[in-house]
Formats: structure tokens, sequence, C-alpha cells
């Protein structure tokens, strides 16, 4: 009987040693967070759409669908003579004014759909603060128009007794549970710019045939570092695909991803 229990526990641990050695293989790259800023409630205008232009155009990945107006409209530009999002917010819906709707439209997206384009932009709350997307707002309204976001808004939750951390890396949870590699992909919206048995864009390269043309360890590297480099034919795209994911998913289901893309021959 000894003999046996001691059988048993060296299965069980040489399982542990192994999947630890997996865990520490992959590659500890740090995604791409904003600097840790604090703002109280007197926070100025120009501290909320600073914070708000380094989310923009990096960490909150906007710029991979807004930043070319294919996927999603162009914010910053002119949008068939309405002007910027900062001049034709207010007329988006009835009675609403531009700072409420620019905040509902980030966090349920769907109810706020442009016509001609899909519903493909997640809750941004899975990402991103609370304050995080208010000074996005605050940027958003800068561009043509009039900064009305506040340190009230921030910090109403906890009735303003606190500083907002808005540039914090969020403590949002995984957008699913799941290991299902395509649930992965679908749930962290993988597939809007990537294709995939037939869904999805070709704004990035395809993952159909992805493990004949690189292997496990380039596709890691690109979801985890995706500015260190382009695959031939999508080098324009360098810096569209934010570096969120290593935060953003759990190690197995990154894991689950790399070792499904690599797969696809």
């Amino acid at each position: 009987m000894l003999a046996e229990n001691l059988r048993i526990l060296a299965v069980v641990l040489g399982t542990l040693g192994i999947f630890t050695l997996v865990a520490n293989s992959i590659p500890q790259v740090q995604s791409e967070v904003p600097q840790e800023l604090t703002f109280g409630a007197n926070v100025t205008a120009a501290e909320l759409v600073s914070s708000g232009e380094t989310l923009y155009n990096g960490a909150g990945g906007c710029v991979a669908c807004h930043g070319l107006g294919t996927r999603a409209p162009n914010l910053l530009t002119d949008a068939g003579g309405t002007g910027s999002i900062g001049q034709r917010c207010d007329a988006r819906v009835s009675g609403q004014d531009c700072k409420t709707y620019l905040y509902k439209a980030m966090t349920d997206p769907a109810v706020f759909l442009v016509e001609g384009y899909n519903p493909i932009m997640p809750d941004m709350r899975r990402s991103l603060s609370d304050a995080q997307i208010w000074s996005i707002v605050a940027f958003l309204q800068d561009q043509g128009g009039e900064v009305t976001v506040t340190g009230a808004d921030l910090t109403e939750e906890d009735g303003g007794s606190e500083p907002a951390a808005v540039a914090a890396p969020a403590a949002a949870a995984p957008a699913t549970a799941s290991l299902d590699p395509v649930e992965i992909m679908r749930a962290n919206t993988c597939l809007v710019c990537h294709q995939f048995n037939g869904e999805g864009a070709p704004m990035g390269p395809p993952f159909d045939g992805m493990g004949g043309r690189v292997g496990a360890d380039y596709i890691r590297q690109s979801i985890l570092d995706p500015s260190a480099g382009a695959s031939e034919g999508f080098e324009a795209f360098i810096g569209v695909m934010p570096a969120i994911f290593g935060s953003q998913l759990t190690a197995a289901q990154l894991e689950a991803v790399v070792q499904f893309l690599a797969s696809q021959q």
C-alpha cells in the first residue's frame, strides 16, 4: 500500500512539475498599459484630455477600428459633413448630452450602432476602468467640442471621497472564462480583424493555415507584443493591434489560442 501511494504521489508531483515548466516557458512580455495616474475632484479638463489621448492612441485599443474608418467610424475626422466626434456627439441621440452618449456608447455599444457598421465593439469595461473610460470621453469631446467631463464624473461611484485611478491597468475579468480557443477569439474580438473559417475580416493575417506559416513562439510573441513585427503584406498595420492581451487573457487561455493557431495547417 505504501509503495502504491508513493507511486501516485510521484505521478501527481511529476504532472505538477510539467505544468509548472510549461507555464514558466511562456514569455512574460509586459502588455502595454498607461502610466499610473490618479485624479481627484479637482482634475482639470487638460489633464483628462491628455490621459484620454494616451489611452485612445495606445492601450485603449481604439485606433484598431476607429483609426481606419472602415470597421468603425473615424472619430477624429469629419463624418458626412457633421464634423469630428466632439462636434456631432450632441446630435446622435435626441435629448442626450455629448458626454452621456459617448460614455454609454463605450459601455453598451450595441445600443448606439452607427448605420453602415457591424456590432463588433465590446463593452470597454472589460479592459478599462470607469475612470479610464471617462478620460477617453473627455478626449473625444475635445475633438471640436467642449469638454464637460469633470472630477465629479470620475468619483461619482464612491461619492467623491477618493481620487480615481485614471490610467492604472483595469482589473477587469477576462471577456470569457472559456478555454475553447474559438470562443476566446470571438469574445476578445480577434475575428474583427482576422479571418478564420469564413468569419472575420482581412485586416490582419488570416488564422486559417497560420500554423503552416509560423510557429507557436511567433504566434505567442505576436499576441503579447504585436508591435514587435508584422507578417509579410501587413506591415502598414503595425501599431493597430493593441498590446492588451497579456493582461486580458489568462495564461491558460493564451496558450490555448497559441496552440490552436499553431495547429492550423
